[in-house]
């Protein structure tokens, strides 16, 4: 028995040998779930130009439906979506867009150690679990003052 290969996009797996690689790696459910996997982490407004320069079905041009030629294409409601998401999103240079980044990033900063409480509140085990005596070490709260180190410990 050889080695396998495993696609994480397609969650598959399958002998590894350069015929069978490249068969899958062309393939068009490799080649689809890749492009779905991708498509999670781009923004609304290049989702959205791209989608509008696509030309409409000619199967469906007028009726109600989807394409199920192209699964890429979206629909109505979808395409709406897009284009409100997509007006959120403002023209401008990189650099007005740096300075508004630094500025909520600082602003947020501030908020944080505003917003922080004067004294966590005290941790208190799940219900149902033995008594904190009975736990194995992993387990147990450290010591009021923490754990004491030797001065000579050296890791690694």
């Amino acid at each position: 028995m050889g080695k396998r290969y495993f696609c994480d996009y397609c969650d598959r797996s399958f002998q590894d040998n350069l015929h069978n690689r490249k068969k899958h790696l062309n393939g068009v459910q490799h080649l689809r779930a890749k492009r779905a996997w991708y498509d999670l982490f781009r923004d609304a407004a290049a989702i959205l130009q791209e989608e509008q320069s696509k030309k409409p079905c000619r199967k469906f041009l007028g009726l109600p439906g989807e394409c199920l030629i192209t699964l890429s294409q979206l629909g109505e409601q979808q395409l709406k979506e897009l284009r409100q998401e997509g007006a959120d999103v403002p023209l401008g240079t990189i650099e007005d867009w740096l300075e508004k980044r630094a500025k909520r990033l600082s602003a947020a900063q501030n908020n944080r150690y505003c917003s922080l409480p004067e004294k966590p509140a005290p941790f208190q085990y799940p219900l149902g679990w033995p008594p904190v005596q009975e736990l194995p070490p992993s387990l147990q709260p450290p010591p009021p003052g923490g754990w004491l180190l030797p001065p000579d410990l050296r890791w690694g």
